[in-house]
Order: structure tokens, then sequence, then C-alpha cells
């Protein structure tokens, strides 16, 4: 009974939390039935811990190696688990996080109470996450600053591709409806799925990252091709190169996109609960690429791109619509790729 306890009031935390730390991933979460929906909330607040780490400008490059390096402990070890929020009272991060990161405990009682083989893939795939995102602080103590479009592209599938290949493994192991052969068909574009709303994230949060967490994700080989870099990626005088510098994330971005949508539509359509969790993400991701690609807001201190609440609850209602249909659910990304959605718009 204590255990039935102690899983209840970690749930509470689980479904409590994550509406603070990713209202996207909140939304999609909430229409996963039961276990599955649990194993998806468990991995994301884990990669999330681990991403808080990460993302601390403030800790030398050594200290997160170590901490990272004590967060994949406790997934072998339940006393480090539980001490582990003590651990980590020097990082520094918005709130929501904090507080996340004080129910760590909660977190891996979580994980503990899924079935194991959920459990498994859970562990596997937060540790490869985990393990690239320690590469790269110890790569940059200083500060990330990624160089290449191939190192751009090691780095997404450290901090996203891992999650496509975490969601698609679950999906195999939790539904019925996804058979071997959907599973196969799944992996060839799962990397892609992650890495185009990971791409976006960077684009639109360029401003943020740098001054808030010192780290510059955009490759300095494509600004320099324009004449600017790193330095100057914030500087008004260099703002019209420095857009040019994003075409080939932006194109990259569209690809990967492309490839998301082919990743849904093999998901089963009677699946369709997970259709919607992979339609939402990457209905926002199309609309906010949209902005960005009209903007320089996320190139002047302080700016960023965001789609409106509005258009937010249209998609919502327009995705849950037109989930179980493939036609009807690529008319909807076209749609919102090239016009802001409202609802109300006739169909083709």
């Amino acid at each position: 009974m204590v255990v039935n306890r102690d899983e209840k009031r970690a749930l509470a935390f689980g479904r409590e939390i994550i509406g603070r730390v990713s209202r996207t991933f909140a939304i999609g979460i909430a229409v996963l039935p039961g276990d599955l929906g649990k194993a998806v909330l468990t991995g994301y607040l884990l990669c999330r811990i681990a991403d808080t780490i990460e993302d601390d400008g403030s800790a030398t490059a050594t200290r997160r190696q170590e901490l990272l390096a004590r967060f994949l402990e406790c997934f072998s070890d339940e006393e480090k688990a539980r001490t582990f929020a003590t651990e980590v009272a020097d990082i520094e991060a918005d709130p929501a996080y904090l507080d996340l990161m004080r129910g760590t405990e909660l977190v891996f009682t979580l994980l503990h109470s899924l079935p194991k083989k959920s459990a498994e893939i859970v562990e596997k795939w937060t540790r490869e996450l985990t393990c690239g995102m320690s590469e790269f602080v110890g790569r940059y103590p200083d500060g990330i600053r990624i160089q290449t479009m191939a190192e751009y592209r090691r780095y997404c599938y450290y901090v996203a591709g891992t999650v496509g290949h975490l969601l698609t493994d679950l999906w195999y192991c939790s539904s019925p409806l996804v058979k071997q052969r959907d599973y196969e068909r799944l992996l060839e574009n799962c990397e892609a799925f992650g890495e185009a709303l990971q791409t976006i994230n960077i684009l639109k949060d360029i401003a943020w990252d740098i001054e808030h967490e010192n780290a510059a994700y955009i490759p300095e080989e494509l600004l320099r091709a324009k004449g600017s870099s790193h330095e100057t990626i914030l500087h008004g005088d260099w703002r019209v190169r420095n857009r040019e510098a994003l075409a080939a994330l932006t194109q990259l971005a569209r690809e990967d996109i492309h490839h998301s949508l082919d990743y849904i539509n093999a998901i089963p359509k009677m699946a369709i609960q997970i259709r919607l969790f992979c339609l939402l993400p990457v209905l926002f991701a199309v609309a906010t690429l949209r902005e960005i690609e009209l903007s320089t807001a996320m190139l002047q201190s302080g700016g960023g791109v965001k789609i409106s609440r509005a258009e937010v609850r249209s998609l919502i209602l327009a995705g849950s619509i037109s989930t179980i249909s493939n036609k009807t659910t690529r008319w909807l990304v076209s749609k919102t790729s090239r016009q802001r959605f409202k609802l109300g718009l006739a169909k083709p």
C-alpha cells in the first residue's frame, strides 16, 4: 500500500510539472492511454532533468559532467535517486525546471512503476541522450559553440533523435496496433521526427540560448559564409546577413518536417491517440517555422518567436479532427506552413 501511495504521489507530481516545463508536450501526453502515457511522461521528464543540467551556463563544464554522471547512477541506485535533488541544488534554471529537479526521486518512482520493457526503453534512450549531452559539455567547456553542420546533426541526434527512438520503441512495445512492419517503417524517420522539432526550437530561441545559457547552436560555418560569427550573431549591423545564414537550417527543418509526416502517416490509423500525440507538436513547429521565416526577432537581444494562443487552440482542434486521415493531415500541415491557421478555413 505504501508503494501505491508513492506511485500516486509521483504520478500527480509528473502530471502537474509537465504543464509547467512543456505545455506543448503536456497537451500530447494527456491524450495517451494508461501505461503508455505514463511511460512517455516519465521519459520526457527524465530527459528534461538532463537537459536542465546541460543548459546551466553558470556551472562549470566539469560540474555539469559530474552531475550528468550522477544522474545516470540514479537508474541503478535508488538511494542516489533519493538524494539527487540535494546534489543539484547549485544548478540555476527557471523555477519550473528547479521544481522538476527537486522532484527527481518522484520521477524515478514513476520509472520503477512502469512495465519492465517500457522502463528499459526509457532508461536506454535517456542514457544515450545524457551521454551525448555530456560529450558536448566537455567539448565546449566555456559554452557550446557548434562549428559545422555535421557537428550540428550529431548534437541534434543526441538531444532529439534519441527521443524519436524512445517514442517509437514505446509505440511498438505498448500498442498492439503497431505491428513489426509498422515499427520498421517508423524507424526510417523517427530521428527526423525528433530533430525537426529541435531545429525549430533552436531557430526560435537563438537570442535566449546565447543570453541565458551561453550556448550558440547555429553552426559557425554558416555564419562565416556570410561574413558573420557567433560573436556578431545578435548585432544589429549583421542582422540581414545573419538572417541569410539561417537558410540552411530552415531548409533542413522543412526536410525533416516532410520526413516527420511520413513518420506520422506510418502509424496505423486506428492508433489515433499516438497519431495525435505526434501530429500536434509538428503542427506547432510548422507554424513556428513559418513565423521564423518572416521574422528577425530571434536575432535581436531579448527576442524570440512564438505563435499565438488562438492559433494553438485552432491547431489542436483541427489536428484532432484530421488525425485519422493521411491526406487531411498533410493538407493541414501544408496550410499551416503558408498562413496562420484559423478555424473555419475550407478544406479542399
